[in-house]
């Protein structure tokens, strides 16, 4: 793991890390789930972070055992359906809605010249960061529609990398997911989780709450 002395790039995940639209997207899949008779769980709840929306729907449809009773028109009319829910939820955002310390954070790391860019497999991120009022922070956002491979795939981080202008092992990625964190170490950056004690294992740096995170707990954790 590079010292924090080399860092001079934040790629950011933006569900569960700048602010909770993973409860919004919770409630407009579980919409979809009841139309497609899936009984809707936590575990599946929790399996559907970081997942792009057409994988997120065939994971539904998998588990309530529907998998091969929608044709790819009416997957994509489901996939639609639930983004227009989503949208419409996304609009009671505020900057009230920042998770706790990461504002913060943002504006801190902006003032201190890191550069800054979102890598979120959400097609809504500019509309999210401009009703968080954050837009002005970030270099750049990867569009998620030009890529080849969703997480954990790297190619998403390596993209924002190329927002940054900035080699790898100068970013360290923050992400709340697995697939996230998959995605961040195989791009050759340092990982930094954010979840319950144990939850990302393979995370460089841990931190159980978006509150713990500041350019100073970072580097105390890189230096140790």
């Amino acid at each position: 793991m590079p010292r924090f002395e080399d860092i001079k790039g934040f790629a950011f995940d933006l569900d569960g890390v700048i602010t909770d639209t993973a409860r919004l997207h919770g409630q407009a899949w579980r919409q979809t789930a009841d139309t497609v008779g899936t009984p809707w769980t936590a575990e599946l709840a929790e399996s559907l972070k970081g997942i792009s929306r057409l994988e997120s729907l065939e994971m539904i449809l998998a588990a309530g055992g529907h998998a091969n009773d929608y044709t790819e028109r009416e997957k994509e009319a489901l996939a639609d359906e639930k983004n227009k829910a989503y949208q419409e939820l996304i609009k009671t955002l505020t900057p009230a809605d920042i998770l706790p310390g990461m504002g913060d954070f943002i504006r801190d790391a902006v003032a201190q010249g890191y550069r800054l860019s979102i890598a979120s497999a959400s097609k809504n991120a500019p509309a999210i960061l401009n009703n968080l009022g954050l837009t002005k922070y970030f270099i750049g956002i990867v569009d998620p529609a030009t890529l080849s491979a969703g997480k954990p795939d790297p190619e998403i981080f390596v993209r924002a990398a190329a927002v940054l202008d900035l080699p790898n092992e100068q970013i360290i990625g923050l992400e709340d997911s697995a697939a996230g964190i998959k995605s961040i170490n195989a791009a050759g950056q340092t990982s930094l989780g954010i979840a319950a004690a144990g939850v990302l294992p393979e995370a460089k740096l841990h931190f159980t709450a978006t509150s713990q995170v500041t350019l100073a707990t970072i580097a105390t954790k890189m230096n140790q």
